[in-house]
């Protein structure tokens, strides 16, 4: 059992790694691996909406997005962290969850997601909201903390001093292993997953 924790801050180790390197002890104390992704703080390109990844189920960008998508198989849970900026998740994060929701999204169908914010100050549960939005439009079960899934300071060091932004993400954790965990016993036991109706899609004009 896998766990991909991507950090879309700027910073490799700023606040929202520290988020991040909690939840990751924690997979470990439960007997869960996981690693750790960096999206690093280059450009990351936003979907055009051209759909030619509908033919070849990839990204004609051929980035980092692309170099996920093909590894999500490996994993039986995600979680996506951001810092807050005015109010919403990094540009570079949302970018990334765009073109990799619409290039991947299949191979994340059910499987466990949760999102983790970090922020000085204000505006943690509006970013919060818009990345919970991509789980929920692809059928992935949220996981839920005793708090919202934040976490507060400008930096790793501040982070340290928000105890009750750090056992949220503990009990986030164990939240999401019992969750991984339950969903592997109902797979041995021949739970098959939910049965889709073919999607129905219609456009208001």
């Amino acid at each position: 059992m896998k766990v991909l924790l991507i950090n879309g801050g700027p910073h490799e180790n700023g606040s929202t790694n520290r988020a991040l390197t909690e939840i990751a002890a924690t997979l470990k104390s439960e007997g869960i691996e996981s690693d750790v992704l960096w999206l690093g703080n280059s450009p990351i390109a936003s979907c055009i909406g051209c759909g030619a990844c509908k033919k070849s189920g990839e990204c004609f960008r051929k980035d980092i997005v692309n170099e996920v998508g093909a590894r999500l198989d490996e994993y039986d849970g995600y979680v996506f962290g951001s810092p807050v900026h005015y109010a919403a998740c990094s540009g570079a994060l949302s970018s990334f969850m765009d073109r990799l929701f619409y290039t991947s999204s299949k191979k994340m169908y059910m499987k466990p997601a949760a999102a983790v914010v970090s922020c000085r100050r204000g505006g943690a549960s509006a970013a919060f909201d818009e990345i919970n939005k991509y789980f929920t439009i692809n059928c992935m079960p949220v996981v839920s903390s005793q708090y919202w899934n934040q976490i507060h300071g400008s930096d790793a060091c501040e982070a340290e001093q928000d105890l009750e932004g750090l056992q949220t993400m503990r009990t986030l954790t164990r939240n999401m292993a019992y969750m991984i965990k339950a969903f592997a016993l109902a797979k041995e036991n021949g739970l098959a997953l939910p049965e889709r109706e073919a999607q129905v899609r219609t456009n208001f004009i």
